[in-house]
């Protein structure tokens, strides 16, 4: 066996002096001390050695893989001074260190969001940005005359164009195609209760659905608006569903986004697809109630609205209200985040101002 260890240092050394890359040496270290190497396989021999004579011939076997080790590593030095001298850089230095990413505030708010609900047996459900103007009004039971309909608080979009419009037809297939172009107006949704209607439409309750997106409005840009904005609409439908369960249920989200100490009060209100409906406002997370600039001194902070879904709502979507029941609310995303992480500007989350991000 001491014979073996010997011829096996032998070989190595003779190996060693051939190494001209890092590459090579690192064959050469596998093929004499890898998993399956010579000398690894050295060890596996020792139990048919005489017990008498094991002692040694492990340190001397040890001893190789050492020296064969140090060998290798010194080899890997000097083929990288090479480099360092044909390249003029210095591959053994550290690299430069490379700022992580994360994600953006807004993401990270409807990320929880999202989490709350779905451990209430909520389902994430996403919707289309362009929506017709059945679905963002006339299926959530809002008239022709609202104000929100008009162009000052919607951003319409100019119609598509219609083959039958274009190709030599007759007149009367052509007034037929602009017809049907008039009748489907398209738009930036306003609001992502658009949502709410698509999926009623397609299936039955009972059902519990989160949805979080874009939605747009032809507002003028200050700390507190912006034309383009983040809304999550929920709803839930099913047999019996009443207020309690909506006043249990935002009461839970409330508590698990702002801490258990906070408060919650429901106002009544008015929305056109929820009756009853109310506005909910939060104890200030910053005064405690106790009233300061934020809270414009009264101690609450409007937060989202919410009501039970209007029975023509209902119908609309083929549903007997008479049977079947549900609530909605809806809440901005940016007003959740400028109360959670104390931002005075919602202008600041789209200026991608580096300074600005990395504080989340």
């Amino acid at each position: 066996m001491q014979q073996k260890i010997k011829d096996i240092r032998e070989e190595f050394l003779k190996n060693l002096q051939k190494i001209s890359t890092p590459k090579e040496a690192e064959n050469l270290k596998i093929r004499f001390i890898g998993r399956n190497g010579k000398v690894t396989q050295l060890l596996k021999e020792i139990k048919n050695v005489l017990s008498a004579e094991r002692p040694l011939i492990g340190n001397l076997i040890n001893e190789l893989k050492k020296e064969i080790s140090q060998s290798i590593n010194q080899c890997f030095l000097a083929l990288s001074g090479e480099v360092k001298q044909e390249n003029g850089g210095d591959i053994t230095l550290p690299g430069k260190f490379s700022a992580l990413g994360h994600l953006h505030p807004i993401t990270q708010v409807i990320n929880q969001i999202e989490d709350i609900f779905r451990n209430l047996n909520f389902r994430i459900v996403d919707g289309s940005e362009i929506e017709t103007e059945y679905y963002n009004f006339e299926a959530l039971n809002i008239p022709l005359n609202h104000p929100s309909r008009d162009a000052f608080d919607t951003f319409y979009l100019k119609p598509p164009s219609h083959p039958a419009t274009q190709s030599p037809v007759t007149r009367k297939q052509k007034t037929e195609a602009q017809k049907k172009i008039k009748d489907c107006k398209l738009l930036l949704r306003s609001q992502t209760s658009t949502v709410q209607i698509r999926v009623m439409e397609k299936e039955k309750p009972p059902l519990r659905i989160i949805s979080a997106g874009k939605v747009y409005r032809p507002d003028a840009t200050d700390a507190s608006h912006s034309c383009m904005f983040h809304q999550v609409e929920g709803f839930m439908v099913d047999k019996e569903v009443n207020f309690t369960h909506l006043k249990g249920i935002l009461s839970l989200f409330i508590k698990e986004m702002f801490g258990k100490d906070v408060q919650m009060r429901f106002r009544p209100h008015y929305f056109p697809f929820t009756e009853p409906s109310a506005e909910v406002d939060i104890s200030c997370i910053l005064c405690q109630g106790k009233g300061c600039s934020v809270c414009k001194n009264k101690g609450w902070l409007e937060i989202l609205g919410a009501g039970m879904i209007n029975p023509r709502v209902l119908e609309r979507v083929g549903y007997d209200p008479d049977k079947i029941s549900g609530f909605a609310f809806g809440m901005g995303v940016e007003r959740i985040a400028m109360l959670k992480f104390n931002i005075q500007d919602i202008r600041l989350f789209f200026e991608n101002d580096i300074r600005f991000l990395k504080q989340f």
